[in-house]
């Protein structure tokens, strides 16, 4: 599938995360064949005013490109101003609007999921924004507020009119959070409906779960988020799938601790010693999962504070497979 000019032959893609899809994480699953990320949410009102932590969230490198930066706002002036300022950056091949956050700081002000009860305001902001950069602009959608108002359809259509070159689509409503299942019916509704790609979004853990999406809704992509939590092999997987038919091994125990140290050492050089270390207790506990001991390691993580503390749980964790 395109978007704009880039082509992506194995259109698998990161979601993007607050708190998550920072460029270390970013890195990780660009090598593990994502073929593109999209970065965690960025305030356009936080750019428009300079402020030093949102600023810092447009910084980006080389190994991580092609890369969908993503804004959100409520007004359409702010977003397009936002917009033409990260294109002048040059720190992004894409920029990505949110019609999907659910979380109540979000959707209090009008901005993220609040935008789907909006459908006129929300035209005239993806509309301003086409217009205000040569980069290609793709929405991140839920597919309604709640299952009353499920209104992916139409703000596919006045997506697609405003300019925009793709669409994604979680197929849950903003009533539901992240619970219950993802309705791909009303992905394929879309898909039925526009032109432009659809990235179908929401329930992909699998490879069963990719190859029935695929056949189910007639998307052109995917976007894998919560699944990619602390598996960035997702990737290698899926792309694997796609272009063989097969899928590499798991991971084993001594290779999850090893990129679980790199991607602490890479969070380290971004955000210091003290931040890299709080950052990556999470992730640590998402690269663990499902492991035996799993509580104690989760535990032992949550109280780690240096990178040496996180290597000794991470050769002690290989040294009990070794010995079990």
């Amino acid at each position: 599938m395109k978007i704009g000019a880039l082509d992506f032959p194995t259109p698998v893609f990161l979601a993007p995360m607050a708190g998550v899809t920072d460029t270390p994480y970013r890195i990780l699953a660009r090598e593990m064949g994502c073929a593109m990320a999209f970065a965690e949410m960025v305030s356009v009102l936080g750019i428009h005013f300079r402020n030093e932590k949102t600023l810092a969230m447009l910084k980006t490198v080389p190994e991580e490109r092609p890369l969908a930066m993503q804004l959100f706002g409520a007004q359409p002036e702010p977003v397009a101003e936002a917009a033409a300022y990260v294109e002048s950056l040059g720190c992004a091949d894409v920029i990505d609007f949110n019609m999907g956050c659910p979380a109540p700081k979000i959707v209090k002000n009008g901005a993220g999921s609040a935008l789907l009860r909006d459908p006129e305001r929300a035209e005239k902001i993806l509309s301003a924004l086409a217009k205000a950069t040569a980069l290609p602009v793709t929405v991140k959608m839920r597919i309604g507020w709640d299952e009353n108002s499920i209104v992916a359809v139409d703000m596919a259509k006045r997506a697609e009119a405003a300019g925009v070159a793709a669409i994604a689509v979680h197929g849950r409503t903003r009533e539901q959070y992240y619970k219950g299942r993802a309705d791909w019916s009303v992905i394929a509704e879309v898909k039925r409906t526009v032109r432009i790609p659809v990235i179908a979004n929401g329930d992909i853990r699998t490879t069963g779960d990719l190859s029935r999406v695929f056949r189910e809704t007639g998307c052109d992509g995917v976007m894998i988020g919560r699944a990619a939590q602390g598996n960035p092999w997702i990737f290698r997987s899926f792309r694997s799938f796609l272009e063989t038919g097969a899928e590499p091994p798991p991971p084993t125990i001594a290779e999850r601790g090893a990129l679980l140290l790199r991607h602490l050492d890479m969070l380290i050089h971004c955000k210091g010693d003290c931040i890299g270390a709080r950052e990556m207790r999470k992730h640590a506990t998402w690269y663990t999962k499902g492991l035996t001991g799993g509580g104690n390691l989760r535990d032992a993580f949550n109280h780690a504070e240096t990178r040496e503390d996180f290597q000794r749980i991470v050769e002690n964790m290989i040294a009990r497979e070794k010995s079990a």
